[in-house]
């Protein structure tokens, strides 16, 4: 185990004010939006639900509290990557910090806990499986704890998209250390959630701060499919040596994407569960450690990313639920630099997370409440709204117009979709209700198949009734009339198309219907431009000087560059140009530790660039 530098003292811990931590281990003059308060309000012993957008300083409202009181802060988080970086990053910065997981040899394990015993440790992270057993509670209960931090608390919840069962275990704690305040914290919990997540860690909702959950910083867009490669290609080219993820939802499309990307020029990796464990760890640290490097993921490359610079998440299918996507989008910018996001679906994605729904063990009651966050994904998909705000009412929440998503960037043109939407549900009926879009967008264009002609569908009235419309605007008009529930999708067969009971509706009451037009193909990727950072072009030559300067650093000591100093960072120092360690000690991100180990390297930089 590598040593743990000192900083503070016991008695020093007892008396230290949260802004001179605050300043001098993070290198921040001021907290940020309700951190203050967070803090103060767990400084006095309080227990503290918090939920801030990824990005926004969730971690520094626990870290700073655990280094204030006298004890040692015990942090609960999900999975041993993500521990390992954030004790490295606190390490970087002087925090005494360690995590108790099962990587651990026995003589690691036992070192660690006479650090623990002896008092010479300010954070110690651990797993909720490890924390559980009964041999760990025992020893912590005969440690003075400062507090007790469930972080991504939103996998206590049956309601929240990452249920781990192991969480819900963590009702103990009250019960075991009843004088240890308890803080919750996550990004991502709507009302359900977090109201579960107080009931069990018995926390009172007066006790809960509420952050918000806009992401300005992230460029929210949404398109149909049409040809996901090319569209795919059109995004990357906005983000040159830049780092990002794109999801996919097989684990084969995960390995050929990430194939063709390579074939294309880019350094692109696959990452899902059916990997070898050291290959996925070994991708995963290539990922932490580079630069300009594609990670093409299923969902299981999660919550274990703690990397600040990514620029950009790609879904090249449809996520579960307005929170998976909230979540996985929310990887991108954590630094709160300017960040790209790129959706895109179609109606097979539509049948097949409906399938999952229905073909899952979950009780009814569960299956009901998700097949409502999926009608919620599409109704996200399908606004012609801004994203941003549909996005945010969904967890109740609320913006002006962002100006910062293609709905706003590009406003979609509305068609009165009433007789288009009565010659499908016609043409669907006629046919019988089992066949596909395929299928019933070729009768609609009166398309000369064998397969129409065999079934005598050429001679029914809806052949060819449907001209005025391509094929590509009728399969867009298709898949918005499945997201508005006028037809329904068999799940259990191959796709087939029949009339929902609000279809049936829909034509009784002879109902008006607006419906999106189809955008232009690629006119989204013309107008949204290059998604970059803002630094005056003098400076330019400095930060990447800067850039590559933290890069050396970081091979020397096998570190993701990102522990060294955020992008951040560097653009401060590339504008402001300190001469002195006293000027580069008010660049934000620079505390005494950082400035103590890296000020002369990068001071060095900047000198050789002074104009």
């Amino acid at each position: 185990m590598r040593p743990l530098p000192f900083v503070f003292s016991m008695q020093a811990r007892l008396t230290a004010d949260p802004v001179h931590i605050l300043k001098t281990v993070y290198g921040y003059d001021a907290f940020r939006g309700p951190q203050a308060e967070i803090v103060n309000h767990v400084m006095t012993g309080n227990n503290a639900f918090v939920l801030m957008p990824t990005g926004g300083g969730k971690s520094l409202c626990y870290q700073i509290p655990a280094l204030a009181r006298s004890g040692v802060g015990l942090v609960i988080s999900p999975l041993i990557a993500l521990m390992a970086d954030q004790v490295e990053a606190l390490r970087q910065a002087g925090v005494r910090a360690a995590a108790l997981n099962s990587d651990l040899a026995l003589e690691e394990r036992r070192a660690l806990w006479n650090e623990i015993f002896s008092g010479r440790l300010d954070l110690l992270y651990v797993a909720p499986e490890t924390l559980l057993r009964a041999d760990v509670v025992e020893r912590l209960r005969s440690v003075p704890l400062s507090l007790i931090a469930i972080d991504e608390a939103h996998c206590l919840s049956q309601w929240g998209h990452d249920f781990r069962p192991s969480y819900r275990q963590l009702n103990i704690l009250a019960a075991q250390f009843p004088d240890t305040p308890r803080m919750a914290l996550t990004a991502t919990a709507d009302e359900p959630t977090r109201t579960e997540i107080l009931e069990l860690l018995q926390i009172s909702p007066r006790d809960a701060f509420i952050a918000g959950f806009d992401r300005p910083n992230i460029r929210y867009a949404i398109e149909e499919k049409d040809n996901p490669r090319a569209q795919l290609s059109r995004f990357l080219k906005r983000h040159p040596g830049e780092s990002g993820i794109v999801y996919c939802l097989s684990k084969r499309k995960t390995e050929e994407t990430a194939e063709w990307l390579c074939a294309q020029g880019y350094d692109a990796l696959a990452y899902h569960g059916g990997m070898d464990k050291d290959q996925r760890a070994s991708n995963q640290a290539r990922f932490q450690h580079g630069e300009a490097v594609i990670m093409v993921a299923t969902i299981a490359f999660g919550m274990g990313i703690d990397k600040p610079d990514v620029r950009f998440v790609a879904h090249l299918d449809l996520p579960g639920s307005i929170e998976a996507y909230y979540q996985e989008t929310g990887r991108a910018g954590r630094d709160g630099l300017p960040s790209d996001t790129l959706m895109l679906y179609g109606t097979d994605d539509i049948a097949l997370r409906a399938r999952f729904i229905e073909d899952s063990d979950a009780p009814d009651l569960r299956k009901r409440t998700e097949r409502q966050k999926l009608d919620a994904l599409l109704g996200l998909a399908e606004t012609a709204e801004c994203r941003r705000r549909v996005l945010l009412s969904y967890f109740g929440d609320d913006c002006d117009p962002c100006g910062n998503c293609d709905t706003c960037i590009e406003p979609p043109l509305l068609f009165d979709g009433t007789v288009a939407a009565q010659k499908a549900l016609s043409c669907i009926h006629r046919t019988g209700e089992r066949f596909g879009q395929g299928y019933i967008v070729d009768v609609l264009l009166g398309v000369e198949d064998d397969r129409i002609t065999r079934m005598g569908h050429h001679q029914i009235s809806t052949y060819g009734i449907g001209q005025e419309h391509d094929s590509r605007s009728w399969r867009a008009i298709l898949r918005q009339l499945i997201a508005l529930r006028l037809i329904d999708v068999d799940l259990g067969g191959h796709g087939g198309l029949s009339i929902s009971e609000s279809g049936r509706q829909f034509l009784r009451d002879k109902a008006t219907l607006q419906l999106r037009k189809p955008a232009k193909r690629a006119s989204r990727g013309r107008v949204a431009g290059t998604v970059a950072i803002e630094l005056p072009e003098a400076d330019q030559a400095l930060f990447q000087a800067l850039r590559e300067k933290r890069s050396q650093i970081a091979r020397t000591q096998n570190l993701p560059p990102y522990v060294i100093f955020h992008d951040k960072t560097l653009i401060e120092l590339a504008s402001a140009r300190p001469a002195s360690r006293a000027e580069m000690a008010n660049v934000p991100g620079v505390g005494e530790t950082k400035l103590e180990r890296y000020g002369p390297a990068f001071l060095a930089v900047i000198a050789g660039h002074s104009t």
